[in-house]
């Protein structure tokens, strides 16, 4: 394990120290691009850009003459930010992971990078992903171990972050995108509520499950960075501590030995800190939801595509074009009745969490850790109910494997109530730490 690639930097504290000045976004841009020219040709977390440090240093200059007083700044003044490269950004192109044009990708700036920019924020760079935030890697590389993977699709996002190169990034989740790299990398993954980021400006994977997400060191620069993203935030006061559901059944079970064998030490230091945990008999349909989740995402990715693909099919990657040649196939009656099954399944879930008196549920956040090779950026079963749902859900980072790589807990939330899921998960942030 290479610890000298991983430097995670909390973002709350480097919000503080711009607002004082110390150092003021021009030489904290110059720092960045440094941090990224010695560590990135080893992780591979960003895309390329010829003239970084010039653009960046221009932008640092500009928001510096915006505002000429930084404790009277936006929020994050002067934060660099990594962004996911199927998210367009003013002023760099967008290639998401593929060899496609940049032009026939382009698109108007997205609605996210427009909420980060009002808040003060500069974009460091394009993060690397997935090709289309599919299943065909990247080159990016696990900090904690350069010849594990990631995880995908936003692959680049969370190695920025775990690597110290950025202390926010965003990242997208069609089923396991933002949850498993983010504990594969040991940082705080944050997929909110199906909607309540905007997707304008964001190339869909399906969009019946597309979210944006975001990745920080710590559940504290998640508290701070989502509230500025999110519609309608809502500030949460005092919480109590949260009854916590555990699912029984056939979906845990797809967990590897070392993930479940790390979430019961996890669930008894939850109970030794005097939390609630109940089992719950939640998922005996596992693997119908399964293949309906996969139905309605494979036609929805050929659906995107369909354009694309027809006139520039030989520049897809394979795994790629044999998904959208698998969506091709889906029968749109099949979809309807999946997304239909859907809504009930959504309504079965908050129903029984009313019923058994939970708060959150908890779940292996991956499979196990980061598995070795870059050709795969693993499995995300264990995001895929919850994806399923539309329900918020973060990755704690929860311990390490033997190996010393990192382990996530996934912690899920109801529908809509993604603020009190972050005041609540704080909860057991702070019991998994003692």
């Amino acid at each position: 394990m290479d610890e000298s690639l991983v430097r995670p930097r909390s973002l709350a504290d480097e919000v503080a120290r711009l607002r004082s000045g110390h150092p003021g976004p021009v030489a904290h841009a110059d720092l960045l691009c440094g941090r990224i020219e010695r560590l990135d040709p080893l992780i591979h977390a960003f895309v390329p850009e010829p003239g970084r440090p010039e653009r960046l240093r221009a932008e640092a200059r500009a928001l510096v003459a915006r505002y000429p007083d930084p404790a009277a700044a936006p929020p994050l003044y002067g934060v660099a930010v990594g962004i996911k490269d199927i998210v367009h950004v003013d002023g760099l192109p967008t290639h998401a992971g593929s060899a496609l044009p940049p032009g026939v990708l382009a698109g108007p700036q997205a609605v996210v990078v427009d909420r980060l920019r009002a808040a003060g924020a500069l974009v460091a760079g394009k993060t690397v992903t997935a090709e289309f935030a599919g299943s065909a890697p990247g080159p990016t590389r696990n900090p904690h171990h350069p010849w594990h993977t990631p995880g995908g699709s936003s692959s680049g996002s969370a190695a920025a972050v775990a690597a110290g190169l950025v202390s926010l990034a965003i990242g997208t989740q069609t089923v396991g995108s933002v949850i498993r790299p983010a504990a594969y990398c040991g940082v705080v993954g944050l997929r909110p509520t199906y909607g309540r980021i905007p997707m304008d400006g964001v190339i869909p994977n399906a969009p019946s499950f597309d979210a944006l997400g975001l990745f920080t060191a710590d559940l504290a620069g998640a508290a701070l960075a989502a509230p500025l993203l999110c519609d309608d935030w809502r500030p949460t006061g005092d919480v109590a501590p949260p009854v916590l559901g555990v699912p029984v059944g056939p979906y845990p079970e797809r967990a590897g030995p070392l993930a479940r064998e790390a979430f019961q030490e996890q669930l008894d230091r939850l109970r030794a800190a005097g939390l609630t945990v109940r089992p719950v008999d939640l998922l005996p349909d596992f693997e119908q939801v399964v293949r309906q989740l996969r139905t309605v995402n494979r036609f929805e990715f050929a659906r995107s595509h369909a354009d694309w693909f027809a006139r520039f099919g030989g520049l897809y990657r394979p795994e790629t074009a044999a998904g959208i040649r698998h969506g091709q196939g889906v029968d749109p009656s099949d979809r309807e009745a999946a997304l239909s099954a859907r809504a009930q399944f959504r309504a079965r879930i908050a129903e029984q969490a009313g019923r058994a008196g939970v708060d959150l549920w908890l779940a292996p956040s991956a499979t196990g850790p980061a598995p070795l090779g870059l050709d795969s950026t693993g499995d995300a079963v264990m995001s895929l109910p919850w994806s399923y749902a539309g329900l918020p859900a973060l990755s704690l980072p929860a311990g390490r494997a033997p190996d010393g790589l990192p382990l996530g807990l996934q912690v899920v939330g109801a529908a809509g109530a993604d603020e009190l899921l972050l005041a609540q998960a704080a909860v057991l942030e702070r019991a998994l730490a003692g």
